[in-house]
């Protein structure tokens, strides 16, 4: 992995959202008692599957909303642990309208903001949970513009989704810090020509993969020492 200590030439830091701004497990919390033993094993499952449902759709050419793979994704989840709940189905699903962030992010977020620079969502997320999420979390003041793989029909890591961020904020690829704790799109939009920075917060080994980031970090505060 590289040891890159700084970053050159940023104009826009651009940010995954799930499991990168957002904490995906988060949703699972609050209803861990009607699950009970169940609930980490849902838990783990409905990501796995969110993921690939997005992967496979991109390939077959059979685009769906987020939302909607995301809701398919927890039945099968469901299903695989022999649950038949569907109101508990709906709760965990609207979870995903109100996930927490990570801890640092907000003030992160906040400490770019007054450093001028800019910042933006890029996520599979569709309009309205991004909208939702940002405005939950309280990090709306400080993110320029989201941008769901929606307005391509498509999911990441397709180029055409990072073309999305040259597109709308005007910037060479180059020009951008692209952000995401999920090693799959950091290959992507490094790929695509961004300075990527891998959020690595559960210290992972890097992927066999074409590509790999500029730089790895722990924790999205640390990105602040590589802008300086």
């Amino acid at each position: 992995m590289p040891d890159k200590t700084s970053l050159t030439g940023i104009k826009a830091c651009v940010f995954d959202a799930y499991g990168t701004l957002f904490d995906v497990g988060s949703a699972i919390e609050p209803y861990r008692e009607e699950l009970a033993a169940k609930a980490d094993a849902v838990s783990a499952v409905w990501r796995q599957k969110q993921l690939e449902y997005t992967w496979l759709r991109s390939l077959m050419g059979t685009h769906a909303d987020f939302w909607q793979v995301t809701s398919e994704a927890l039945t099968f989840a469901f299903e695989v642990n022999s649950l038949e709940n569907q109101s508990l189905h709906q709760k965990l699903l609207n979870a995903y309208l109100s996930l927490s962030c990570y801890p640092e992010v907000r003030n992160t977020l906040l400490e770019l903001n007054k450093r001028g620079m800019r910042s933006a969502i890029l996520s599979n997320g569709s309009p309205r949970m991004l909208e939702s999420g940002v405005n939950s979390s309280g990090i709306k003041d400080n993110l320029e513009i989201l941008l769901s793989v929606e307005d391509v029909g498509v999911f990441k890591p397709h180029p055409s989704v990072y073309q999305l961020a040259v597109d709308k904020l005007d910037v060479s690829s180059a020009e951008i810090c692209f952000l995401s704790s999920n090693s799959w799109d950091v290959a992507g939009a490094a790929s695509f020509g961004f300075q990527v920075v891998w959020i690595n917060r559960f210290y992972r080994p890097w992927e066999n993969l074409p590509q790999s980031p500029a730089a790895e970090i722990h924790t999205l505060d640390q990105l602040l020492t590589l802008l300086a």
